[in-house]
Parts: C-alpha cells; structure tokens; sequence
C-alpha cells in the first residue's frame, strides 16, 4: 500500500515529491477487450497515469436500477495491471461531450434547471448513485494497495453555477463514501470560473489547450499553495455533425505541451485516446459564445484528433508528444505496442431485408400515449430514439400552414401517410399547406441532449405544441422507439420482406392515411425509411470501418453491439467497428434509417 498527498508545491507519492503525466481514456468509449492495448499505449507514449470519467446515465436507465456498474472496477483493475496509476471523476455530472453530460433523463426531465444545485430532489439521487458506484473506487484507491490516487468533485462547474454549498455537499458525501485520496476541482482558468467551481480546502486545476503560462498565473491568484496541474490539455477537439474535421497541428499541440511541464506542472492529456460514442451515447452542444444558440450535436466518433486515434493506432501527434514525455520520464519509454488485428480483406452485404418504420413500432416500440398536448421524450421515458407523435387535424377545413414550436431536435412529417417534408429548427413550419382532415405523422428524433453550458438538462421531443394555423391540435397519440429496445431476440419478430419490388403494406390500420412509415402504403414503391437487415460473410475478423453507400441518416448495429449513428451530412463517412464485436463467417448487421433508403454494407 502507498500514500498519495498534496503538498504545498507538489504531489507527494510515499512522501517523494512526483509529477503526474496522466492521459484521459474514458474505458465506456473503448471496448473491453481493447483496454490493455490502449493502455499500453498511453505507457509508450511516456504516460504514467490514466484518467476516466464515469457516466451515471449509462449505468441506470431509470431510477434504483442499475446496469454493468462493476466495468469501473475492472478498467481500474487493468490500470493496475498496466503498472499505472488512475484519476476517476465520477460526476454525478461529467459533461464529457456525452448524451445530456452522464445525467440520466429521469432526473432531468423533472427537475430541469435545478439539477446541480443544493436541491434535495437532485442530492437524494445522487447519493443513491455514489453509494452504489464508489465502491468500485474505494476499495481501488493507492491506500488499500490500488490505482486511484484522485477522485474530482463535480467537473467545471464554474461554467455552469455558483452554489458552493453544493460543492460541499458533494465533498461531503465523498468522503462519507469511503473516498480517502485528494479531492481536486478543475476549471477554465478565468475569475468567474474558479471562484464558482472551486472549494476552500480542496485541490484546485485548470483546464486548457494553450497558453500555460497565463493559466497557471491565473490559477496562482485563486490558489497560492499547492502543486500545479492542468487536468484537461485539449490537445485536439471533437466534431460535430455538418462541420468541418477539427484538427490540431501536432507540433504545435507538442509545444503547448511542454510550455506545461516546463512550468513544473503536472498534466492530464486530453483526450490521449479518444474511442468511440458508440450506442448512441454522443452529446450535443450550442453554438455562441453564451452556449445558448443553435444546437450541435457530436459525431460517433470521438477520436478527438488525440495522439492515439480511435482505432488504437499511433498518430504523429503520439510520436511528437512521445519525444516530449520521454525527456521527463525516469528511464526508457516501453516499446509502442503491435495494434490489434485488422480485418483480413474488405467485406461487403447487401441489406436485402426491410420493414418499414410502422412494422418496427409495433413490434418494438413502447405503449402507445394519449394526452392533450405532445408528451416529451422524458415524459415518455425515451433517452436515446425517436418518437412518432400522431395528431390529427380536423375538417373540412381549407389548407393552412402546418407549424411546431418547441421541436427537439429534428422530425420527418408524413401527411396521410405522404411524406411531406423534414423539420430542424425549433419553431418550424412545413413546406407547403395541410388541408383537413388529415392525419399527421411526425417522426421525431433526438439528436443527442446538450452536455455543456445554460441549456443543459432541457427536454427532448415536441416540447411545445403542432398548430394548424394558430389552432393547437390536441388530441395527441406518441409513441417511443427506444435504441435499448433493438435487441436480437426482439428483432427477430419484426416482418422482414425483400428490399425491392411491391410489398402490399398498409400500415397498421390497413389504409394510406395511416402508414406513416415513410412511403405512401400499399404503393409497391422500393424500400424507404425502416429497418434493414444483412448477412456480411467475413474471414478473419479483425477491427474495421463500416460505411453505407447512399444511406442518409440513422443507426447501426453489427451482431446485436450498436456502432452509433451515421449520417450523411459529415464529416464522419463510416463508423469504428471492435474486431471482438465480429466473428469468422456470417455477421447480421441491421440499419435503421430514417430518412432515406440504404443499399448495402462495406467492411475494410
């Protein structure tokens, strides 16, 4: 067993002064079967210690129950096997580009703007998560012979408020919970940041991609004493849907990177690898410098531009950074680890199975809900989907414009079963005119909850109202699709018929006006919107990349394991496939698309 402190200019590991060289790898955006791997590159790279966040929405779907909260301790395990030490930042909230910043939607959608607060309907499911999770950490950390020798408390949040008792509080339980290492808080190095986000008594650090120099003095005024660290060096950034690929020079990014060791301190690599948000699991920010404008939601990938890309593989920002670490390393860097095993040759299927979205409702979606106004998604108990609000208008009645307010995030509108254009803006309007009576089907899909700044916790789906001219429609039927629901034993009971040619479908209600499942029923057009499903033979399976050739919007799944969400907008053009997600011979893969039609699947 060892002794972690904090001093009053160092890190004291065993009472030796020591400087932390520490590289973010958050083990939910890695597969399991690749965290030894990654882990020896971070080693290679001349890093000594990891740090993770924990997502608390990941492992509790809805409120008492929880899911694999056991993954922490076994990533933890296999830091210490790596011969590392490990950072946890166990939230409850973690930002971390991540679907509604790690909160879970039950919480948030009551409680909204009083999530992080002294609230006690916040603080009571908090501390039912910390107890159930810190376990994990506790028995783990550097005093009882484990990895840990940090735990942060809450994270940035001097960019969101100001109450400290909250803060306290969170301490408090911390502490209450077992965990015995340091405590640090990490902040944007500006006043308003730090005096909102910091403790008396507790480690202070600062967050930033360049100017060292500036942010450590600026720390220095907030806290005189105590070591020096910058818990997040953003040495490169993330993308969002319909951007452009963020890239960071390499060797400006090894530049910044030593002006940090250069001042004494110690470093967190953000992101040293950057994974994948597979399942669907990607956050979303908005734009302005308030974070309050239009919504961004993240891309699948998070590669991050980091030093080891999201495959695993060694990029020139590993090798600059390597030369840098290497000169405050106490002897030879290990040897850079053999990546692991590639698909053997390019693969491709054909998705000659197809149902429509109407089919895959019945089948897999939730109770159908009838209120007044459109419930939310969290009102349904939706997280990651869509939801398909029906509404009908009545008539006879004249054609008039079609409106939503409150649109969260994005809706493909069928009039009588028609499709009639595609909303994205949060008041929107439909192209053209609806006369009455009609039926109206608006497909609605989050793109992922907002992780960062005023507009976290806010809800998702319809959350104002459809108006027909200025007339609310009441009267509403919603219906969620869940992505937790797309498992393989429920998937076999969906109809699958051949992609092309007449399908005789009509919904389920038997006529046109009620199909809504992206093509006019009973219309023998080919396959639109829906559920498709192929059979890619493969020899030697391997890691790959996984592209849909004329496919515009939608999810993926390979042998049951969710890549995430493709779409067509870019700039991400294929998805990361885990070589232990595939197996030697046939691999089912499933498509859900929503907007347009999908041909076939390509492995290299």
């Amino acid at each position: 067993m060892s002794t972690f402190a904090v001093g009053d200019e160092d890190f004291l590991l065993d009472g030796r002064p020591v400087r932390l060289l520490s590289g973010a790898l958050h083990y939910f955006r890695v597969h399991e079967a690749h965290w030894e791997h990654r882990l020896g590159m971070l080693r290679a790279m001349g890093l000594g210690c990891v740090e993770t966040y924990v997502p608390w929405n990941l492992y509790a779907p809805e409120p008492g129950r929880y899911g694999d909260v056991e993954a922490l301790g076994r990533f933890l395990d296999a830091v210490e096997r790596a011969g590392m030490l490990a950072i946890v930042r166990p939230g409850p909230y973690i930002c971390a580009e991540w679907e509604n910043g790690g909160l879970p939607h039950w919480l948030t959608g009551p409680l909204g703007r009083r999530v992080r607060t002294l609230d006690p309907e916040f603080l009571a499911p908090v501390e039912a998560w910390f107890r159930r999770l810190l376990p994990q950490v506790v028995e783990r950390q550097v005093d009882r012979g484990g990895p840990v020798i940090l735990v942060q408390v809450e994270n940035e949040y001097g960019s969101y408020g100001s109450d400290r008792g909250y803060l306290e509080w969170l301490a408090e339980l911390l502490r209450a919970c077992g965990v015995s290492v340091p405590l640090f808080t990490s902040d944007g190095p500006e006043d308003h940041m730090l005096t909102g986000g910091s403790v008396p008594g507790i480690l202070a650090t600062a967050n930033f991609g360049s100017g060292a120099r500036e942010g450590f003095a600026t720390l220095r005024r907030h806290q005189p004493s105590g070591p020096l660290m910058c818990m997040e060096f953003w040495c490169g950034w993330f993308d969002h849907w319909g951007t452009e690929h963020a890239v960071r020079d390499a060797v400006d990014a090894a530049a910044a990177l030593r002006e940090i060791l250069e001042c004494g301190a110690s470093v967190n690599v953000y992101m040293a690898h950057g994974g994948t948000n597979f399942g669907g699991w990607a956050g979303a920010n908005r734009t302005g410098e308030l974070h309050d404008g239009v919504l961004r939601p993240t891309v699948t990938s998070y590669d991050y531009d980091a030093p080891v890309d999201e495959a695993g593989r060694p990029t020139e920002k590993f090798h600059r950074f390597r030369e840098v670490l290497a000169e405050y390393a106490e002897g030879p860097l290990p040897e850079v680890p053999e990546p692991p095993a590639w698909l053997a040759a390019p693969v491709r299927g054909v998705l000659d199975g197809w149902a429509p979205l109407g089919e895959v409702l019945e089948v897999l979606g939730d109770e159908e809900v009838r209120a007044p106004m459109p419930p939310t998604f969290e009102e349904l108990g939706v997280d990651r989907g869509l939801v398909r609000y029906r509404v009908a208008v009545p008539g006879p009645r004249q054609p008039y414009p079609l409106g939503v307010t409150g649109l969260r995030d994005r809706a493909t509108v069928y009039v009588d079963g028609v499709l009639a254009g595609v909303l994205d803006a949060e008041d929107s309007v439909l192209g053209g005119p609806v006369a009455g009576p009609a039926v109206v089907d608006l497909w609605v899909e989050s793109l992922g909850r907002v992780n960062y700044g005023p507009r976290l916790a806010e809800p998702k789906g319809i959350t104002g109202g459809v108006r027909h001219e200025r007339q609310y429609l009441h009267g509403v039927r919603a219906r969620g699709l869940r992505l937790d629901a797309f498992e393989a034993a429920a998937v076999t009971k969906v109809p699958f018929r051949p992609v092309a040619g007449p399908t005789g479908d009509v919904g389920e209600a038997g006529d046109r006006r009620e199909a809504g499942d992206g093509r006019e029923a009973g219309d023998g057009r080919e396959a639109g919107p829906g559920l498709y499903r192929a059979v890619v033979e493969v020899a030697g399976p391997g890691d790959a990349t996984l592209s849909l050739p004329g496919a515009t919007r939608g999810f993926v799944w390979v042998n049951g394991f969710c890549l995430g969400r493709y779409w067509s907008a870019g700039p991400q053009d294929s998805l990361f496939v885990p070589g232990p997600v595939l197996r030697e011979g046939g691999n089912e893969v499933w498509v859900l698309e929503l907007e347009g039609g999908a041909g076939d699947v390509r492995m290299a």
